[in-house]
């Protein structure tokens, strides 16, 4: 859950006897380095670190131009002009550099969003121990992953928050329900597959392992863990029984599911001028620095999943065990 989370979280799961998770996408090599050293220090139990695998797209000046354009009426409001708007995408791809940043800690379980890494960054992935997990929206992905080397696949439903794991189509009318695509995956795939979208509470974790998942993957109900950096806004949101959420492309430029507030509702939530992922997030950073300084969140991407009744006022470890009473029922 990048930009939400650290090692505290990670670390506190892993600690309650489950799969922690460090985020690594908008991490430098040097931060990367020092997460995954405070991890290591807080615990000694397997974690999973988190990667993306995405292609960096070509800028396009007219594309671009076009998508400030759609943000001008929002930079008046605010006082704002391009020369606010940030260099860098802020989210990089699985690489060589982060692999020898990786190395060293060899860690149990490394998992990727959007496909897998080249056949080179991946054989080295594993060399280090590591089992490799990935995300699959749909059968034909699934299939995808498993000929293509991943060990274990996540079943990520319509439901999930955050980033569609989707590589292969960039059609969101194919993004199916966790149940159906669970069925789907369980019955033809021949390796372990990870149910994740919409799992909030035991019942859910029971359901999942009783349609064949060999586990399951959770990230709303942590947002509001006392471990999680979440800021006040979005835990506010998360808590609210009025919230709703949506599949939006409007801040980074990839479909994602958060909550719908003001930016969704004038720019989306799927919009034609927003810029390839992850480039459409710039022009967005100084509108959501600005709101949030002044106490709203117009623009805030606040990613969650359908299911919120798991976003409790908790610690990583009662959130952990709550969720866990589910494979004992």
């Amino acid at each position: 859950m990048a930009g939400v989370q650290g090692s505290a979280l990670a670390a506190a799961v892993c600690a309650s006897g489950g799969l922690g998770s460090l985020p690594a996408a908008m991490l430098s090599q040097e931060a990367l380095d020092l997460e995954l050293r405070t991890l290591t220090g807080l615990t000694n139990k397997p974690y999973n670190v988190n990667f993306f695998c995405h292609t960096p797209p070509v800028v396009s000046p007219k594309v671009e131009a076009a998508w400030r354009n759609a943000l001008q009426p929002f930079f008046q409001d605010w006082g704002l002009t391009e020369a606010d708007i940030p260099t860098g995408s802020g989210r990089a791809p699985f690489s060589n550099a982060l692999a020898e940043v990786l190395e060293p800690y060899q860690p149990k379980v490394v998992s990727f969003h959007f496909g897998l890494p080249t056949p080179n960054l991946l054989a080295r992935v594993k060399s280090m121990g590591s089992l490799v997990l990935s995300s699959a929206t749909t059968l034909e992905e699934g299939l995808w992953l498993q000929a293509n080397g991943a060990d274990m696949v996540i079943a990520q439903g319509v439901e999930a928050g955050g980033h569609r794991g989707m590589f292969l189509s960039e059609d969101i009318s194919f993004q199916i329900p966790l149940q159906q695509l669970l069925q789907e995956l369980t019955r033809e795939l021949k390796i372990p597959v990870i149910a994740a979208g919409g799992i909030a509470d035991a019942e859910g974790v029971k359901a999942a392992m009783a349609s064949g998942a060999a586990g399951v993957q959770v990230g709303t109900a942590f947002l509001t863990c006392t471990e999680a950096t979440t800021s006040q806004l979005h835990r506010h949101a998360l808590q609210n029984p009025a919230t709703v959420t949506a599949l939006t492309n409007i801040f980074t430029g990839r479909p994602a599911r958060g909550i719908v507030n003001h930016a969704v509702r004038s720019l989306g939530p799927m919009s034609d001028l927003a810029p390839a992922f992850p480039l459409a997030a710039a022009a967005m950073t100084p509108l959501r620095a600005k709101a949030e300084a002044a106490g709203l969140s117009d623009f805030s991407p606040m990613w969650a999943g359908q299911n919120m009744r798991g976003c409790l006022n908790s610690s990583a470890r009662e959130t952990t065990l709550r969720l866990a009473a589910g494979f004992l029922a």
